[in-house]
């Protein structure tokens, strides 16, 4: 509870809670041996890379901040973890209708293309430069596209980083 709250310290345990489901990390968290009492970390229970991630992005999320940043939150991670946090990261965009009722810019940097597929704008950079920018289907529409053959040879299963 506290680990989460540290973003906010005067949230109640509901606004905790909720953080914790839109981050996908609620559910795990009941599982440990003293639920959201639990300490984690090096005095007490070991969290994976993708429950840590999780975790984050609740905290995030309670602080409620009016730009957030999610910074290759996926890069690290295995395959399931990485469906959980997207899952968390996807329910970011959500909230903002269902639980804060507030505004925010969610700037998504990221290197897997899955991870900002649903993204309002995407805009690709090579170099340190714009070159394209528009929604998943306008840049995949266009076949000689940065963003279009990044696609390509990441669904093909070749690793370019």
């Amino acid at each position: 509870m506290e680990n989460i709250r540290f973003g906010k310290p005067n949230a109640t345990d509901v606004e905790v809670m909720e953080a914790a489901k839109l981050a996908m990390a609620h559910d795990f968290i009941q599982l440990f041996p003293d639920g959201y009492q639990t300490v984690v970390g090096e005095r007490g229970v070991t969290v994976s890379g993708g429950q840590r991630q999780r975790i984050a992005i609740a905290r995030a999320l309670l602080k409620n901040p009016s730009i957030l940043i999610l910074d290759e939150a996926t890069s690290a991670l295995d395959a399931e973890s990485e469906k959980q946090v997207q899952s968390a990261i996807n329910n970011v965009a959500k909230e903002l209708v269902l639980f804060l009722k507030t505004g925010r810019t969610t700037l998504i940097i990221a290197h897997r293309l899955s991870t900002i597929r649903n993204a309002d704008i995407i805009g690709v950079m090579l170099y340190g430069k714009l070159v394209e920018m528009g929604t998943h289907a306008e840049l995949i529409a266009k076949k000689n596209g940065v963003y279009a053959e990044l696609m390509r040879i990441q669904q093909s299963g070749i690793d370019i980083l």
